[in-house]
């Protein structure tokens, strides 16, 4: 686990770089429960860094509830960290991601307008130069944390059937369904990313830390656009799961994905 931190970066002060390593290796599972953490020399050996600044790393993965420190015992990986609930997608049937999402978490309306989108959007959607989007910012949350930031664009001519009252009670996709639209199919590109100041307020992260980045486009049955979303999560709090099957002939086998029954 040798790493040589940064002065600065991406990943803000050397203490909350160091936090994000040893979190990291505790919720990857390569550090397991019950296990004693390094001393504080030794981890700053490792890191060349100072002991305050390990001392502060500690503190960060105390307060995330991670690990224990005890008097005369060291500092142990917790067994079940507090508020270490992590929310699962699985990429095989969008449909049912939408529906645990709702029953399992609430959402934060921050903002609820209707704007003239940009050229990316409107050509993503395939909508009239002319046409204005309904634009929405949400926070999603479980246990009263937050790990989802979501940026939502709907054709307006769809988004009048409902108002901000209903976004911030009912998922979209179920208000889209309202309001006569027939989802088909979605095409969607998952990458990563750095919270800018925003952002990082609003799921409670330092600036420039690592974001699990989603972009969607969701069609009707027509092969109209009728979402556009840009979603960003917490990668301690959020993870996709993509579930495989062999496929093909013997000279000519492939994984596919599984398809996840309603």
């Amino acid at each position: 686990m040798d790493a040589i931190l940064s002065k600065s970066g991406p990943g803000g002060t050397k203490s909350h770089q160091l936090f994000l390593l040893l979190k990291d290796s505790i919720v990857s599972g390569r550090i397991r429960p019950g296990s004693k953490l390094p001393g504080e020399l030794k981890l700053a050996d490792e890191h060349r860094v100072s002991r305050v600044t390990v001392r502060r790393a500690m503190e960060s993965l105390t307060d995330e509830g991670l690990v224990s420190r005890k008097p005369g015992q060291g500092t142990i990986v917790n067994e079940r960290p507090i508020g270490a609930t992590v929310m699962t997608a699985s990429v095989s049937n969008l449909m049912l991601n939408m529906v645990k999402l709702g029953e399992n978490s609430r959402v934060r309306l921050l903002e609820f307008s209707y704007v003239k989108p940009s050229e990316l959007v409107r050509e993503r959607l395939s909508i009239p130069g002319d046409e204005r989007t309904q634009r929405s910012v949400r926070v999603r949350l479980s246990d009263d944390k937050p790990f989802s930031y979501l940026v939502t664009h709907v054709p307006e001519s769809i988004a009048l059937n409902y108002n901000e009252a209903d976004l911030a009670a009912q998922p979209l996709f179920v208000l889209l369904e309202r309001s006569g639209v027939h989802v088909d199919h979605a095409s969607q590109i998952i990458s990563a990313t750095l919270a800018t100041k925003d952002i990082a307020l609003a799921l409670d992260v330092a600036v420039g830390s690592p974001l699990i980045s989603l972009n969607r486009v969701v069609f009707d049955q027509n092969g109209c656009g009728v979402e556009h979303l840009t979603a960003l999560y917490r990668p301690d709090r959020y993870r996709i799961q993509i579930d495989l099957n062999r496929a093909g002939d013997e000279d000519s086998r492939y994984w596919q994905t599984i398809d996840s029954p309603l």
